[in-house]
């Protein structure tokens, strides 16, 4: 996998956000491959479309695709806060591709791709109104609090300029694709919340006990639910009878 970019492709485009949107899709157009079905080489929709920039002919996935010189931090920048909403509301939403370059020499230092079955309500954070002095006065947009997301929807084909294998991308993105069998958002994040406090005990094997000890914050996440442990033992079997854990029997589990 070629980690540089072809500024021979910029050469024209005198705009710094241009020349950065060519050389970047340029690149993820002759790169990366689908991690849902393994083929070669993605598609690239015409510029300006307002789902997706990218797809899989071959399995009809499709790519959104946001870069940025640094690392992606806390947050990541979105479009139209309604617009987000709906799409989660109607699952129309495409998969993530961030990618994160070195300017000084135009190579990739990160790619990666977050699963659209990521994607549900707690993770969007609504922006602030424009100012009725700006040009689109009023306009919300929201941020994407990518640090709310469990580290199985960041699925790296390059980590610090190193090239995951392909085999390990694959078995990654199968891992978690149960997720999609839940149409329901509110279920869904329920689930991805015991994904998360579980990704928060930093261990392999655990009981049930640890997860318990989440049950005030996920109560105050789901302050509709009065049986929190009742919800925590249900998305655990969840996780077990999907593949995701292993029960040990007497409370323990096992991450696979």
């Amino acid at each position: 996998m070629q980690l540089t970019f072809d500024t021979k492709l910029a050469k024209n485009y005198k705009s710094a956000q241009q020349k950065a949107r060519v050389l970047t899709e340029a690149w993820v157009d002759n790169v990366a491959f689908c991690p849902n079905c393994g083929r070669l080489n993605i598609d690239k929709y015409p510029n300006n479309r307002p789902v997706a920039d990218f797809y899989c002919s071959n399995c009809n996935e499709d790519y959104e695709l946001k870069s940025k010189q640094e690392n992606f931090g806390t947050k990541i920048v979105d479009g139209a806060y309604r617009t987000m909403m709906e799409r989660l509301r109607s699952n129309v939403i495409p998969n993530l591709f961030l990618l994160s370059y070195n300017s000084a020499n135009f190579d990739v230092s990160n790619f990666l791709v977050v699963p659209k079955h990521f994607f549900v309500p707690e993770i969007i954070e609504k922006r602030k109104p424009l100012s009725q002095t700006a040009r689109r006065a009023g306009w919300i947009g929201c941020n994407i609090s990518f640090q709310n997301i469990p580290s199985a929807g960041k699925i790296f084909f390059i980590k610090n300029h190193v090239i995951e294998p392909k085999k390990k991308v694959l078995s990654q993105w199968q891992k978690t694709l149960f997720l999609r069998e839940e149409k329901e958002i509110g279920a869904r994040g329920w689930v991805l919340d015991v994904m998360k406090c579980i990704e928060k005990l930093n261990r392999v094997n655990f009981i049930l006990d640890d997860v318990y000890a989440f049950e005030r914050e996920l109560g105050n996440k789901h302050p509709g639910n009065r049986h929190v442990k009742d919800k925590i033992r249900q998305q655990l079997q969840i996780l077990r009878d999907k593949g995701y854990l292993q029960f040990m029997g007497q409370g323990r589990y096992c991450l696979r």
